[in-house]
């Protein structure tokens, strides 16, 4: 049923987007950058095997040049979802409205 996981997994990016979104609940912010990072995580071997199958296309599907990228970028994907949660703070330290120390 590969058309019920697509919706499913795009269902559970709104919700993670929708958590990170709103301003009232840290924790929910946080529970959201965990998911979506766990999400990136899961789907990153998914990415691999998209690769190979696509590269093993006549002509290459969509070339290295898309495909590269894409893999590398996956661990900021992941930070990002994490940083974006409040759930960490590394390498950028997030500012505060008060004078500088």
């Amino acid at each position: 049923m590969p058309e019920a996981v697509v919706a499913a997994t795009g269902v559970a990016e709104l919700l993670g987007a929708a958590a990170l979104a709103q301003p009232w609940s840290r924790r929910l912010r946080q529970a959201g950058g965990i998911g979506l990072a766990l999400y990136a995580l899961c789907v990153w071997p998914a990415n691999f095997e998209h690769m190979w199958l696509d590269l093993a296309r006549p002509g290459q599907g969509l070339g290295l040049t898309y495909h590269v990228p894409r893999l590398m970028f996956q661990p900021m994907i992941i930070w990002l979802g994490l940083w974006t949660g409040e759930v960490t703070e590394w390498p950028l330290a997030r500012r505060t409205g008060g004078p500088p120390k």
